[in-house]
């Protein structure tokens, strides 16, 4: 049997706060997790900035218009992909998102399929994406 093959992924998440409270993604059937959480964002097209990424990403998941703050940190994780055969290594930039406006709504036909605010206490509770839990950790 063959090792799976290697791919290298450049991807940009945003954490967006109100009160006691984040703002969270779920994951549609299109993914090979779905039901699972994760932060706003995605993957970093070629030519496209971070922080432009991060404005698209935001606003195809959440339907909210965002200004990016300060980089938080840089999460690297390795894992296997089931369906596609092949180990992926994420590079994960995290913003803080100062600023958002606008009303939130979820994605048609994307990777998300539902956008909404959780409180921390709820996380654990929730089938939350194991990075998500380190990017938090950079945010406070």
């Amino acid at each position: 049997m063959a090792p799976p093959s290697e791919r290298q992924r450049l991807a940009v998440y945003g954490i967006a706060k109100t009160k006691n409270e984040i703002l969270l993604c779920r994951a549609s059937a299109q993914t090979e997790v779905p039901g699972w959480w994760w932060l706003p964002g995605g993957g970093v097209d070629f030519g496209e900035s971070p922080t432009e990424a991060l404005v698209r990403e935001f606003k195809e998941e959440t339907g909210l218009s965002v200004t990016i703050g300060p980089l938080l940190g840089v999460l690297s994780d390795v894992r296997t992909r089931t369906r596609a055969d092949e180990a992926i290594h994420t590079v994960r930039l995290i913003y803080a998102i100062s600023s958002h406006s606008g009303t939130v709504m979820a994605e048609v036909d994307g990777t998300t399929d539902h956008a909404e605010w959780h409180g921390h206490d709820q996380l654990r509770e929730l089938s939350v994406a194991p990075y998500v839990h380190r990017a938090l950790e950079l945010g406070r």
